[in-house]
């Protein structure tokens, strides 16, 4: 790509995201974390108090992209196949000859909302792992390849667990980032109902489609990120795993720590918010800023750390301060 075609998808990036800021007040941080994991290639797990507009948001990407863009409301009956697709008998009629035909479900899209995710069963949940890891779908013998590009947003309510089923460890480590989503400032919710109340309704433009996308995400692997960070990016995902690489004063609090994944994942997502900002190369400050949306899914604490009130965030805090990065 020539630089003139480097700014032109810069350009393109900051039209989306003030496209979306047409429909959504506020929640700044999130929006960039979900363009973040938009660019990077990835999936986003999107968690908050219901009414905090989650759906909203992921619509409105939706409508900023001129992609197809499907929505499933999880429920605890829901199928495999609900999501996947299920095979048809059909009937030629001129021969009479019968014949299956795959009838592709709402997973076949670009752009996939799985609404409260964590309220269908795990073998329905299992459905998506493939689909999210592979970007294929096998069924009946047959393998499937899902459209390009192709973006998972799940939601979740971390309050209410009567009848929800708790995301397994492999299915959470598939998602590049888990957004939390907190209230709105005083500011900010008035202007929500200003907004919500009356007979207006805001309208999200069009503003980029399939092929930008797919030539962002193919930008963000070429931004630079210089052998110190990546040093520091293997040695803090080292570091969440009970051991000695552990600092002491976590080893208690932690039962398991991020996989290799992690690691892929914050490389990444460094040099997209990097891209999203306008630089061709990752800073400490990438690293820093969404080292806890990628780990904080990825820890499983101990009994210990909720005795004592410690969040998986607050782990990944002490990790930043234990283990120093270039420059710090």
């Amino acid at each position: 790509m020539t630089e003139a075609d480097i700014e032109a998808q810069l350009s393109k990036l900051t039209d989306l995201r003030a496209a979306i800021g047409q429909a959504i007040v506020g929640q700044a941080a999130v929006v960039e974390q979900l363009l973040i994991g938009l660019i990077a290639g990835g999936h986003c797990l999107l968690e908050g108090v219901p009414g905090l507009g989650k759906t909203l948001l992921v619509r409105s990407l939706g409508e900023a992209l001129h992609l197809d863009f499907r929505r499933v409301q999880f429920t605890p009956d829901l199928m495999p196949s609900d999501i996947l697709g299920t095979e048809l008998l059909e009937e030629d009629h001129g021969t009479g000859k019968r014949h299956f035909r795959f009838q592709q479900g709402p997973v076949f899209t670009n752009l996939l909302l799985a609404d409260e995710l964590n309220r269908t069963p795990p073998k329905t949940q299992a459905a998506l792992l493939e689909a999210m890891q592979e970007r294929t779908v096998s069924y009946g013998g047959t393998t499937y390849t899902l459209p390009k590009p192709f973006f998972v947003l799940a939601t979740q309510n971390p309050i209410e667990q009567a009848g929800t089923y708790p995301l397994p460890e492999a299915q959470l480590d598939r998602f590049l980032l888990h957004v939390r989503l907190d209230y709105p400032s005083e500011a900010e919710e008035r202007d929500i109902l200003a907004a919500t109340t009356g007979s207006g309704f805001a309208t999200v433009p069009r503003v980029m489609d399939g092929e930008d996308v797919l030539a962002i995400q193919a930008l963000v692997r070429d931004v630079h990120l210089s052998p110190d960070l990546l040093d520091w990016i293997t040695r803090l995902v080292r570091a969440t795993r009970p051991g000695a690489s552990m600092p002491e004063t976590l080893r208690s609090y932690v039962r398991w720590g991020a996989g290799p994944r992690a690691g892929q994942s914050l490389v990444l997502a460094a040099k997209a918010r990097a891209l999203l900002q306008g630089r061709l190369a990752a800073t400490r400050e990438d690293v820093a800023a969404l080292a806890a949306p990628v780990l904080r899914h990825r820890l499983i604490l101990a009994f210990a750390a909720e005795a004592d009130g410690v969040s998986p965030d607050a782990v990944v805090d002490r990790l930043l301060a234990a283990v120093r990065g270039p420059g710090a």
